[in-house]
């Protein structure tokens, strides 16, 4: 770490606080917590001090979940003030999605970290194509299912939200739209699941971390960076509310296409990460 060129910290510093600022305008807008972009700077930087292969991709998760738990509760908060939470999903969501989390965070230990971007790619093109082209002729139903159907989708957002170090909002939305509910609405219940999701996964992956400790560098508690944390965390937080406010001008088929675009941009990303 110290034979690090000083301009080359400067830049990397540069970017986690850019980073910072555009995870927090994107937990705002679309009620996610910004993983996709945290992941991929966190792992750059941690190459740059020497984190070890073996654990970097886990780290860099773990580290995405723990700094976007304020992130995801601020917006959260800026949007139920708007009074557009759908009544009863958090409640019926949070006990399963956090299961799935808790399984996540196991299989995120040992599974390689092709697993999680693949699938990250696969879903995520799946989401835009029905933002742009597909419209009201993807809807599954007008109305939501039952509470056992809709623990079943809670699992799968926790569980997937865990292999990629996200909040889960870009799934909470897909699911929620499919069954008829304004986007706006579906943002805005998708940031407060968000909320339960990152807690327990930032858990989740601390314990998890444990045995890999002399892996890991200092100031980390499991596979959570403190230094991450206290350099992004604030920065995102502070930013989320104004991307809520944003969203809340925007039309339906806007935001349906911006968040279509941000969708495909964090896929292209992974793809060529594979490469």
């Amino acid at each position: 770490m110290l034979g690090v060129p000083f301009t080359e910290l400067l830049w990397l510093a540069i970017a986690v606080i850019i980073a910072g600022v555009i995870t927090g305008l994107l937990a705002g807008l679309f009620g996610v917590g910004g993983g996709a972009v945290i992941v991929p700077v966190l792992y750059e930087v941690f190459r740059l001090l020497g984190v070890p292969d073996e654990v970097r991709m886990q780290f860099c998760i773990g580290t995405s979940i723990a700094i976007i738990v304020p992130t995801t509760l601020r917006s959260y908060l800026a949007h139920r003030e708007k009074d557009l939470v759908i009544p009863g999903i958090i409640r019926i969501w949070s006990a399963p999605a956090v299961l799935g989390v808790v399984c996540g965070a196991v299989i995120a230990a040992f599974a390689p970290s092709e697993v999680f971007k693949i699938a990250f790619i696969i879903l995520a093109t799946f989401i835009a194509s029905k933002f742009l082209l597909g419209g009201d002729r993807w809807n599954i139903a007008n109305d939501l299912p039952n509470a056992a159907i809709m623990s079943f989708y809670g699992f799968g957002i926790g569980l997937a939200s865990s292999l990629m170090g996200i909040a889960g909002g870009s799934l909470s939305t897909i699911v929620l739209t499919m069954y008829g509910r304004p986007i706006h609405n579906a943002v805005a219940t998708a940031a407060g699941l968000g909320v339960p999701i990152t807690i327990a996964g930032a858990i989740g992956y601390i314990i998890a971390g444990w045995p890999h400790q002399a892996l890991l560098p200092p100031l980390s508690i499991g596979f959570v960076s403190l230094i991450g944390l206290v350099m992004m965390a604030p920065i995102s937080s502070l930013t989320a509310p104004y991307g809520a406010r944003l969203a809340h001008q925007l039309s339906r088929r806007t935001l349906e296409i911006a968040f279509a675009i941000f969708l495909l941009l964090v896929s292209l990303r992974f793809v060529f990460s594979l490469f």
